[in-house]
């Protein structure tokens, strides 16, 4: 698998995380009782963007080994895949 696929799939896999983690611990403005004038009340206090991007990070870099050792290392391909989730009978 070539650095550019890596990185193509990465760049998904990264995405698809942070949607994932930003709900997670998340208190709203109204929670809080410190609503900003003009803001929505479900609007996070204090999002953390930071931490959930740096989570991210390694996560995705988690997900996307585990792609790179099973298509690399151990042969699959998508072929095989879809024959795990839809086996022909």
């Amino acid at each position: 698998m070539s650095i550019v696929s890596v990185a193509a799939i990465y760049f998904v896999v990264w995405w698809i995380v942070l949607f994932a983690v930003l709900p997670f611990g998340v208190r709203t403005q109204e929670e809080d009782g410190d609503i900003v004038l003009g803001s929505a009340h479900s609007a996070p206090t204090r999002p953390r963007l930071l931490k959930k991007a740096v989570a991210t990070t390694i996560v995705s870099a988690i997900v996307v080994l585990g792609i790179w050792l099973a298509i690399d290392r151990f042969g699959f391909d998508l072929e095989m895949i879809a024959d795990l989730i839809y086996p022909i009978r």
